[in-house]
Order: structure tokens, then C-alpha cells, then sequence
């Protein structure tokens, strides 16, 4: 059996990958990095370190990869695939659908067997927009084939993969823990189950879950760690004030997650506590920097502030403490990341009201808006 990932990276390898090969897959890796795509095929295999105690390695053996610029070669390998997934980024999406595209509209033409295609990605619905960039791409005659015989199952998926400094290229670190929740009710009967996947028919309730505690509480310890000029997220949480402050906000985004999709509190908190232990583990070295990037994309309607904030608000819950990690956001000010730099430049241009109006689309009158651009103002007079 083939499974065809697209991302060769330390997700692609340290998660995905590994868990496919787990399962009995010959996992064929498609990258644009083509030193990574060389030492793949070469070895064949490679190191997965867990990041505990006793730093327990894993070897994942039977990989390969492809060079993901070659369309050729890509829609091939799409076309005698038992399984396609994704850890790019989901702006990263769209230039992969073609390939998938042609390799799709080949599998009809040829009768083959029924393919999912499952984005990994840290966005409510992956799935759904890579199948609406990989139809966007398919003759019509191909389209309504296509829906019988490709099923595109959204996931959510988590695992702290941090910056890796190793010799072996190959090598990655990775968090013990893993989560890979995978809709069932968009799949074919008569799935191959991969082994470590939790399989639901409702994924909704997950995908919010994990974006609103592990990525909120991440950016919130991320973005008030950068005030307190911590290098690292292990160093950040070592800061009662700093811990105290995530706490508070998981604890705004977790009630309005409790009031919506009816989870048990005292399970939800066991989660939330579990979250904070993992930002903790002192064998990880996450860097801010890291974490912190792509401040834009993050204060975005529908992503990890903004979205539990209105959550909240809805329920009778003042998020201001997801305010404060709005605010943190703003001043996030990290020169090599295109957006913290695209976000300075706003705010020195237009300032605080209309860069915070632009990024959120909150309008200025909006109870939240308020409440970040008050914490904005208290954290420059300090």
C-alpha cells in the first residue's frame, strides 16, 4: 500500500509520516526542498526522537520521496496511491491541487479504486478547501466521477514538532503526545484504519477544541512570553505570571467551547491541564519566534484569538484575557517574519484602531475591539 504525503517536513516526518508507516504503508513523500527529497531517496528511512526522559527513538523504515515540483511525477504518484495527505500549511494548499488534480482525473479515466485525501493541517475544514482547489482544477465531465470515487475527509491534528537542530537532516524531535481525529462520515466503507487516528462522525467539536485550547493557549504563551522577552515557550511557562495568564485564557476560550458542544467541565479542564504540562516539557526547546510567526494570520477572523473570543462574548464570557493575547499579537515585532513585519508597518502607518479593524475585521465600536486596543495602550506605558 502507498501512501503519497505532501510535506517532507518535521510535521510530515515526525507525525504523519510516522504514524502512516506505523500502519503498513510505504509513505512516498512529495517536497520542494530537494535536499530533503535526495537523502529520502537515498536512505530510505529515518530517525524519529521522542521528546521525554529517556528520549526513546523510532525508526521509520520503507519511506521515499518525490520532487514535488515535478507535476509528472506527482499526478503518478496520486494516480497509484492508496492514501494522499498533507502537512503543508494551509496556504500552501493551493499549490498542490494541481498535481492531485491530474492525478485524480487519471484514477477516473482508469477505474481505480476509491482515494481519501486527507489534509493535516492546523485550519477548521483542510480538507474541504484542498478539494475545492483540487476541483477547481478538473474538467467539469470529471467532477461529478470524481465525488464517487475521491472523498476528501476533513481532520484535526496535534503534535508540538518544534525547531530542530540536528546533524542528520533526516532527524526530527517530536512531543510524545499526538492527536489525529479524522471524519468518518465523509469516508468509503471499508477504510483501512491507521493505526494511532481517532475516527468520529462529528469532527467539529475536535478541530475547535484542539485550534481554541492547544493553538490559543500556544499564541497566548507565545505573544506574553514575547513581552517578557522570553527566547522560549519552556522559559515562558517557568513564569507563574506568564502561566497564569494562559491558564485565564483557556479558561474563557474553554467555557465558551463547554457552552456550545456540551463537554463535560471537569474532562475539558483535565484537557486544558494536560495542554499546560505539554507547553512545560522541559526537553522541548520551542522558540517564540517559532510560534509566534504569522501574527496576521493568527488574529484572523475564524483563527485561534478572534474566533473563541466572539465564542465567548456569545455566551455571557468577557474574553479579556483573549484580548490581552490580541494585544500581546500586536507586538509581536520579529524581524525575519514577514507578517510581524507587514504588521509593524501597519500599525506605524494607520495605527492601532484601523491595523486592529483590518487584521480582525472587528469594527472599531465592537466590545472586543475595545477591550485589545485597551490592553494595547497599557502594555506601552509599562
Amino acid at each position: 500500500m502507498i501512501a503519497l504525503h505532501f510535506g517532507a517536513g518535521n510535521i510530515g516526518r515526525g507525525f504523519i509520516g510516522l504514524l502512516l508507516s506505523q500502519s503498513g504503508y510505504e509513505v512516498v513523500f512529495s517536497d520542494v526542498n530537494q535536499d530533503i527529497v535526495q537523502e529520502l531517496q537515498k536512505r530510505g528511512q529515518y530517525t524519529v526522537t521522542l521528546a521525554n526522559e529517556t528520549h526513546d527513538q523510532l525508526q521509520v523504515t520503507g519511506v521515499t520521496a518525490i520532487d514535488g515540483t515535478d507535476l509528472e511525477k506527482v499526478a503518478e504518484t496520486v494516480a497509484k496511491a492508496d492514501l494522499v495527505t498533507t502537512a503543508v500549511g494551509v496556504n500552501i494548499l493551493k499549490h498542490i491541487a494541481k498535481g492531485i488534480a491530474v492525478g485524480i482525473e487519471r484514477r477516473v479515466a482508469q477505474g481505480a479504486a476509491p482515494l481519501h485525501v486527507i489534509a493535516c493541517e492546523n485550519a477548521i475544514g483542510g480538507s474541504t478547501q484542498l478539494k475545492e482547489h483540487v476541483f477547481s482544477h478538473l474538467p467539469e465531465e470529471v467532477k461529478a466521477k470524481a465525488e464517487q470515487v475521491v472523498a476528501f475527509p476533513d481532520a484535526a491534528v496535534d503534535r508540538i514538532v518544534p525547531i530542530q537542530h540536528h546533524e542528520d537532516r533526516l532527524a526530527v524531535t517530536v512531543e510524545p503526545f499526538h492527536e489525529w481525529v479524522i471524519d468518518e462520515s465523509a469516508m468509503f466503507d471499508g477504510y483501512k484504519v491507521i493505526d494511532g487516528v481517532h475516527y468520529v462522525t462529528n469532527l467539529q467539536p475536535y478541530i475547535e477544541r484542539k485550534l481554541f485550547t492547544v493553538n490559543t493557549g500556544h499564541a497566548t504563551a507565545a505573544y506574553i512570553g514575547n513581552l517578557h522577552r522570553y527566547e522560549t515557550i519552556q522559559q515562558a511557562m517557568a513564569d507563574e505570571q506568564v502561566v497564569s495568564e494562559v491558564k485565564a485564557t483557556l479558561a474563557e476560550s474553554g467555557g465558551a467551547l463547554i457552552a456550545h458542544y456540551q463537554f463535560d467541565q471537569a474532562e475539558h479542564q483535565q484537557y486544558i491541564d494536560t495542554i499546560i504540562e505539554r507547553f512545560r516539557n522541559t526537553e522541548l526547546t520551542d522558540e517564540i519566534s517559532r510560534v509566534g510567526r504569522s501574527p496576521i494570520r493568527k488574529l484572523s477572523p475564524n483563527d485561534r484569538l478572534v474566533r473563541p473570543a466572539m465564542l465567548a462574548l456569545e455566551v455571557g464570557i468577557e474574553p479579556k484575557h483573549l484580548a490581552n493575547a490580541m494585544a500581546a499579537a500586536l507586538r509581536f515585532d520579529v524581524a525575519d517574519d514577514p507578517e510581524s513585519v507587514e504588521l509593524q508597518q501597519l500599525l506605524k502607518a494607520i495605527g492601532i484602531n484601523e491595523t486592529l479593524t483590518k487584521v480582525t475585521s472587528l469594527s472599531k465600536d465592537h466590545p472586543i475591539h475595545r477591550m485589545v486596543v485597551a490592553s494595547y495602550e497599557a502594555s506601552s506605558a509599562k
